[in-house]
């Protein structure tokens, strides 16, 4: 379970722009994005020893990742 960021406040910056976004979302989004850090590292641990899916969270929290609406 992710505690921090807290799952609320993820999905609150996944619902800019009047979008509202849920769990299922989150998930979709952390997860493609957890894929990506691991492909650009060839799969190797990352330097900070952090998880893909703790750096994906921390992007979304930080506004740097955004759900593409179709």
């Amino acid at each position: 379970m992710i505690n921090k960021p807290a799952v609320d406040k993820l999905i609150d910056k996944l619902s800019a722009d009047g979008h509202d976004a849920s769990r299922y979302e989150l998930c979709v989004v952390a997860s493609k994005r957890a894929r990506q850090i691991i492909e650009q590292n060839n799969g190797k641990e990352l330097a900070d020893r952090k998880k893909p899916i703790t750096v994906a969270c921390t992007e979304i929290a930080a506004g740097k990742v955004i759900s593409a609406k179709d």
